[in-house]
């Protein structure tokens, strides 16, 4: 299996910043995209952003102008750097990535997601 670490959560001031990063393990041969969503206590999870191996991105409207998702290919790791941050960006911060890893000597899918790290932004 594929594992996910997320890290760099933390708690902020609004108008403050950080940097989320995810890393991702096994016996991985290709990541064809990588991508950040977020969950607020009794809503459902939202996609914020996402990066293919391309190098297409997407913004959610809510956060476009404001974060930033880039990716180190050879680390198979994917930040979001988040800027002017507002009491609404508080929530779990997830990392997804889709790609494909070796299981049994065979080429696999996989779809996998970290366990989360809190962002909270003060008012």
């Amino acid at each position: 299996q594929v594992q996910l670490v997320e890290s760099g959560g933390g708690l902020v001031q609004a108008g403050g910043s950080l940097r989320l990063s995810c890393a991702a393990s096994g016996s991985i041969i290709s990541i064809d995209a990588m991508g950040w969503y977020r969950q607020a206590p009794g809503k459902q999870r939202d996609l914020v952003a996402d990066i293919t191996s391309s190098g297409n991105i997407f913004y959610a409207d809510s956060v476009k102008g404001r974060f930033t998702i880039s990716r180190d290919n050879a680390k198979n790791t994917v930040y979001l750097r988040m800027a002017s941050l507002k009491p609404e960006d508080t929530a779990v911060y997830f990392c997804n990535a889709d790609g494909r890893y070796s299981r049994g000597g065979y080429v696999t899918n996989f779809s996998s997601w970290g366990q989360g790290t809190q962002v909270t932004v003060s008012s």
